[in-house]
């Protein structure tokens, strides 16, 4: 693909040969290059650091084009300088001035913790990084009067200020929001040679020094930061500090397109463009073109500082099964001719509550009902941390998100490089935005974190640049201020000021734990799960957190020990079938009115290995095509289920059954197993200390097994759509079987009665007339118990 390919987001290349002087200038004289940055890398002899695994992406690395792909897809120019590749660097105590020499070399975009740095060490909260790199940015030939050098970083972990020939061209608080630097005077040196350079032309091409320093305390101070913490482990991780997206530099006209803030709306279909200048821009107009292809759908045009508005008819509205991008051209236009264009790109679509077809309250994506299921994705690599290998990786974890059936993800306590949400927007890919915790933190019976003042000034300051840089990306679709407690601090005006600050968007109100009652979601969390909290009229309900089932895979670990999942196996057998009943208990509480469901997590991190995948993306740990299958059986409009209770569970009266507690030999659950020489008793089985447990008989052994005869009369049999229904409480691992065969594997220990949705297919094992419902549980530590129960599920279609 080439570039022009790659900057149109249907892969049509976008009308470029228009462009004004100005951009063909640029197109000429500065076209992205890596060769701008002028310290040799040739022979440095840069490698990885450090003896942790490593994705098979690190191993592509090219030192002269890292991250070549243009950084901000939705406001594209042609000409662009990348400052990426090998600089110098110096730790040094963090109250020392400049340092006399910058003795290592590391590779930036990549946190100096980090292997692909070439460094991998840890800076710490009493000592600054020091960078420094030279650069040539030549003035284009023919370019107007006063234009503008601007040098833009992705994002600095944590507090930066930068210099460039000496001058001091900016500061900067705050990990995850790119920021700009006019840096024009100071490559001019300040010497009073703007005059001459408009008028001569060229800069000549001449080597200019760039210096930054960086401090970050992690978690020794207040700011956000995310998962991050000087000692990691558990859920807790390396330390990032210093440059970790794309550094890059860009010349602009006078009067230039700042940032745009782009809204749609589907009925009728509008898109709502506002346009952010930089300069003095009295007297201009701005203008916007909607393309399908080379197709101009609409244009609009009006005076500087007003919002355009352009009606889209016929529209190709965005969803995850069709993401259709629309090309965008957007340009200021002075009185001697257009000043500024850039490229751009927008999905038509709309997010907010609606009532389905039985009056419950849903996420509704374009007015119509969603189910959203997707996993929790901390986006760190075992090699870069924080930043991906390349691109191409980026892109990986992505694509096999896809693939894998989800059409959601909940970006945790971290934020993307803006290519991330491209790919998103590309792919059909739902996005849940979490704002990355700081601070202090509170358990769920605790009232509000009281934050001192700079803490909040920052977190307002931070989570607003963050709303702003990525709101106009179609695939996000809900802010998460709040995770769990972390640094949850005045939740309801937090949540509100979100709201007020873009109202196109759900606002999560908080994800787990310390819920207020306000927000547009009801998020519970849930291990190993799912559950969900009763119905709302005003919120719909979530599961911003449930599974996290574990398996370690040797030859693929961060460390050798200290692995764990909040439920781990050791076979990749297990841990589909244990994958496969979770889902399977969802289907149920999507009837009752479950939203979405965010399982835990894409990949394994560190010490965790409840990812989908590795931590090195080596191994997917299911199988891809039968997850996806069952995924889109979620996606199903859910409806309510009568259930004809075939056999009762213990909640209500007792129920008699055979069991026994040694084991019982082969064939103990088929229905010609003789079983007159078991016990008999009333179920629920176990101790009544145990949560949620109804003990009508004590059981005290390390397993037990049970089973009931009963008769299934030929209607439900019969039954047209009927699926069968399982409604079990477990403590701990449980197996369950009808007439022989096992239709559900259940691991770990639940507080509760469940209500598993087997599917049409288990129907088959149901006979008309006699049955056997067998069950095998086994206790280890802790409480115990077990009690199950069957029914026939038939929807209830309210849509006629």
């Amino acid at each position: 693909m080439n570039a022009h390919d790659e900057a149109s987001p249907n892969g049509t290349a976008l009308r470029r040969a228009r462009a004004v002087l100005w951009a063909s200038v640029l197109v000429v004289t500065a076209l992205r290059t890596d060769g701008a940055r002028t310290q040799d890398t040739a022979g440095t002899g840069w490698k990885p650091a450090g003896d942790k695994i490593m994705t098979r992406w690190a191993k592509a690395i090219d030192p002269n084009k890292v991250y070549a792909e243009y950084p901000r897809p939705q406001l594209r120019r042609e000409a662009w300088t990348n400052l990426n590749g090998l600089w110098r660097y110096a730790v040094v105590p963090k109250e020392d001035e400049r340092p006399a020499e910058f003795p290592g070399s590391i590779l930036v975009p990549f946190a100096i913790e980090s292997g692909l740095s070439g460094v991998a060490t840890t800076v710490g909260p009493d000592r600054a990084l020091w960078y420094q790199t030279k650069f040539r940015a030549p003035r284009p030939e023919g370019a107007s009067a006063g234009a503008r050098l601007l040098l833009h970083f992705g994002a600095v972990d944590w507090q930066m200020t930068a210099w460039v020939d000496g001058h001091e061209v900016g500061r900067h608080q705050g990990g995850y929001d790119p920021f700009t630097f006019d840096i024009t005077e100071a490559i001019q040196g300040h010497e009073g040679k703007a005059q001459d350079q408009d008028q001569g032309g060229s800069d000549s091409g001449r080597e200019h020094e760039l210096v930054v320093r960086v401090w970050d305390p992690t978690d020794a101070g207040f700011q956000p930061r995310g998962k991050q913490v000087a000692d990691p482990k558990g859920i807790w991780y390396t330390s990032v500090t210093g440059i970790w997206r794309t550094v890059w530099l860009e010349w602009v006209p006078a009067t230039s397109i700042r940032r745009l803030r782009i809204r749609t709306e589907v009925d009728p279909a509008r898109v709502r463009i506002a346009v952010d200048l930089a300069g003095d821009a009295s007297g201009d107009k701005i203008w916007a073109e909607v393309r399908d292809g080379e197709t101009r759908i609409a244009r609009a045009t009006g005076p500087a500082g007003t919002e355009l508005g352009v009606e889209v008819p016929d529209a190709k509205l965005w969803s995850p099964e069709s993401p259709f991008l629309y090309s965008l051209t957007v340009g200021v236009v002075s009185g001697s001719g257009i000043e500024d264009r850039v490229e751009s790109y927008v999905g038509v679509r709309e997010v907010g509550l609606c009532a389905d077809d039985e009056g419950r309250l849903r996420i509704g994506l374009n007015g119509k009902p969603l189910f959203q299921i997707g996993p929790l994705d901390q986006g760190w690599w075992p090699d870069g941390l924080y930043t991906a290998p390349s691109d191409e990786a980026l892109r990986y974890d992505l694509e096999m998100t896809k693939r894998l059936g989800f059409n959601l993800i909940r970006k945790h306590v971290k934020v993307e490089p803006d290519r991330w949400y491209y790919h998103c927007d590309r792919l059909g890919l739902l996005v849940w935005q979490d704002m990355p915790n700081g601070d202090g933190h509170i358990r769920p019976d605790q009232a509000d974190f009281e934050r001192s003042g700079e803490s909040e000034s920052n977190y307002r300051r931070e989570w607003a640049a963050i709303i702003d840089s990525l709101a106009s990306h179609p695939c996000i679709v809900a802010w998460v201020p709040f995770n769990e407690g972390w640094g949850q601090f005045k939740t309801n005006e937090i949540l509100a000021w979100t709201k007020e600050r873009d109202p196109t968007r759900l606002v999560d109100g908080p994800s787990g734990w310390s819920d207020r009652g306000t927000g547009d979601l009801n998020d519970m969390h849930r291990y190993p799960g799912p559950a969900m909290p009763d119905p709302e009229s005003k919120r719909a309900i979530v599961l911003g957190e449930f599974g996290g089932l574990g398996l370690p895979i040797e030859g693929h670990l961060w460390w050798n020990k200290r692995n764990w999942g909040y439920r781990t196996y050791t076979t990749r057998e297990d841990l589909q079938s244990n994958y496969e009943m979770l889902i399977r208990r969802l289907r149920p509480l999507a009837a009752r009115g479950l939203s979405a469901a965010v399982y835990t997590q894409t990949t394994d991190v560190e010490g965790e290995v409840n990812g989908l995948m590795t931590y090195d993306r080596e191994i997917v740990k299911l199988d891809a095509e039968r997850i996806a299958r069952m995924h889109a059986w979620l996606y199903e409009r859910p409806v309510a289920m009568h259930v004809d209770v075939i056999v009762p569970t213990a909640e209500r009266e007792s129920q008699v059954w055979r069991f026994a507690t040694s084991d019982p030999g082969p064939d103990w659950a088929t229905i010609a197993y003789d079983d007159t020489a078991w016990q008999s008793g009333p179920g629920g089985f176990g101790e009544p200390t145990t949560p949620g447990s109804v003990v009508r008989t004590p059981w005290r052994t390390s397993d037990i097994w049970l089973r009931r005869t009963f008769e299934a009369p030929p209607a439900v049999q019969a039954a047209k759509s009927a699926t069968l229904q399982l409604r079990i409480h477990h403590d701990e691992d449980a197996e369950v079987y009808l007439n022989g065969t096992r239709i559900a594997v259940l691991s770990g220990h639940a507080t509760e009665y469940a209500d598993v949705d087997l599917g049409e297919e288990c129907m088959k094992t149901l006979r008309e007339g006699t049955n056997v419902l067998a069950v095998h549980c086994r206790q280890t530590a802790g409480g115990q118990y077990v009690d199950a129960g069957l029914g026939v599920g038939r929807p209830i279609d309210t849509k006629h």
